[in-house]
């Protein structure tokens, strides 16, 4: 018998909760029994879940990659750091910063919503431009906006530090509010899939000359999404600058925007499932693969792999992925639900 629309819809609303409670099923252990080596690792990733799924916003239902959204992280971890700190800090080592900001310390959970609110205006103001283009030029127009804003950050001394770290960022202290923001962002993302506009922007994604014909206003979609995607993205800047403790403009340049599509690709760009696949699958092998650089003890000889080649063994499995599976480990198709959740479900 088939389902009826309300009880499929039903069925769907429960893929948030479940890869929440997944998360939080590994984030408890972790917490009550692992090292803090282990803790600093699953952390980490909880992070990075923040970060792709802000890439997966804008690229998995509009289809268009955007190479340079984390300008947006370096955004929103500067300005979680800038309202952080302490300022008498700031008063000495960044005095081009405005005057009541310099004055300003709030909590890290305050910086965390303030870094997603600046880097949705300033996504607004630049995507207004950028999604107008086609998608190669669209493309190309973020990786552009990614180097101005590392230049810019990067020689303006007096209000970001320069190429200078910045210290006396204070810390979350627990495990907890990354996987929080984690789940919020998963959240975020699939409320906005599985809204009109969302589905809207898939639609012209799959084809947008029948979706123009329809109607939809294929820029409108596109920079609600761009505009979203920023504020998930500000928010995980924020939080991964909370999570080090230190910030420095080249954390959020090409290494950490290559790493992010490769776990997009690599779990599936189309389905919020692949993004947390594709985050601990690339994570795990990238976790390995540094472990090797630094030497394994075997019989007293340490073998260790030459510096760099992580970068290029991440690259060859990407590639073998795509081969093997051209959309992802999850074929850009979510996680099916239990049995148990399916009858639950249904029966509502």
């Amino acid at each position: 018998m088939a389902l009826s629309p309300l009880k499929g819809a039903a069925r769907e609303a429960l893929l948030p909760a479940v890869l929440t409670a997944g998360l939080g099923l590994v984030t408890l252990p972790v917490w009550l029994f692992a090292s803090p080596t282990v803790e600093t690792f699953w952390s980490e990733i909880l992070v990075r879940i923040v970060l792709v799924t802000g890439f997966y916003i804008f690229i998995g239902n509009s289809g268009v990659f955007a190479f340079g959204h984390v300008a947006f992280a370096c955004i929103g971890g500067y300005a979680a750091a800038w309202l952080s700190m302490n300022p008498m800090f700031k008063q000495i080592m960044l005095t081009g910063l405005p005057g009541p900001v310099q004055a300003m310390q709030l909590s890290p959970w305050a910086g965390v919503a303030a870094a997603a609110a600046m880097a949705a205006l300033v996504a607004l103001v630049v995507g207004a431009a950028i999604v107008r283009l086609s998608d190669i030029a669209a493309s190309i127009a973020t990786f552009a906006f990614l180097v101005v804003v590392n230049r810019i950050y990067s020689n303006w001394d007096s209000v970001t530090g320069g190429v200078a770290p910045l210290t006396n960022i204070p810390q979350f202290g627990s495990i907890w509010p990354t996987f929080f923001f984690a789940a919020a962002a998963l959240c975020v993302a699939y409320l906005f899939q599985r809204s009109r506009w969302g589905l809207m922007l898939r639609a012209s994604r799959d084809d947008d000359v029948a979706a123009l014909a329809t109607g939809i206003s294929v820029y409108r979609m596109r920079l609600a999404a761009f505009v979203l995607s920023a504020a998930v993205m500000g928010a995980g800047g924020a939080v991964y600058t909370y999570f080090l403790g230190i910030l420095t403009v080249d954390v959020f340049y090409m290494g950490l925007t290559f790493l992010m599509l490769v776990m997009l690709v690599v779990g599936g760009a189309e389905s919020l499932t692949g993004v947390v696949a594709g985050v601990v699958a690339v994570s795990t092998v990238a976790q390995l693969l540094r472990m090797a650089e630094q030497g394994v003890e075997i019989g007293g000889a340490t073998f260790a792999l030459p510096l760099g080649l992580q970068e290029i063994s991440l690259g060859i499995f990407m590639v073998l992925v795509l081969v093997y599976r051209s959309d992802g480990i999850t074929r850009g198709r979510e996680l099916p639900l239990p049995g148990f959740l399916k009858s639950a479900a249904d029966a509502r």
